[in-house]
């Protein structure tokens, strides 16, 4: 993730400069895409083909693990985590009802999302955001490493389980019967 005002070559377009132009912004195709946290447009890698494959993965997995389910998991979802942020998340789980709220133009903030932690991300960065998506009533995060093959699950900003090889990645409190080997998800 970089801010705007650090790239070398800043977008040559007209910058949106409220949060209201933003979400009306007609974004550059440039291969990245884009956050608002206060004023600050803050740009960053679309998910690559690992990021997609380990997306695909975790879906095909919480379609066969999750029975009762009332919900699906989406990418790069925009998420308003208050008046002044609006992040992107790499996957979040929406459950039914909130992504009628959603349709019917209500903001909703997911209780589950997951971050896939690319080369780029800074260590500063990442606990910026898990701190925003606790105080914004997020319940579980999970930040996926795919080079140290690594899953960090959090269920507060204190409780925080380092799963690698065959430790179980649970979604609880959020969806307890979502538990997934990390060794599955790189598999």
């Amino acid at each position: 993730m970089t801010a705007i005002s650090e790239l070398e070559n800043p977008i040559s377009t007209e910058l949106p400069k409220t949060l209201a132009e933003f979400l009306e912004w007609e974004q550059p195709l440039d291969g990245f895409k884009y956050e608002w946290n206060d004023g600050e447009i803050i740009q960053f890698s679309k998910m690559d083909k690992r990021q997609i494959f380990i997306f695909v993965r975790l879906n095909k997995l919480f379609f066969e693990r999750v029975k009762m389910n009332n919900g699906s998991l989406a990418s790069e979802y925009e998420t308003m985590l208050s008046p002044i942020q609006m992040r992107r998340p790499d996957i979040v789980y929406l459950t039914d009802e909130q992504a009628t709220e959603e349709r019917n133009g209500i903001d909703v903030i997911p209780e589950f999302i997951i971050e896939v932690i690319s080369t780029n991300d800074k260590p500063y960065q990442i606990e910026k955001k898990i701190t925003e998506y606790f105080k914004a009533g997020v319940k579980v995060v999970w930040n996926i490493l795919p080079e140290p093959e690594l899953v960090y699950v959090y269920t507060s900003r204190k409780q925080v389980q380092i799963c690698m090889d065959d430790d179980i990645c649970s979604a609880a409190p959020v969806l307890p019967e979502f538990e997934v080997k990390v060794s599955e998800i790189f598999a």
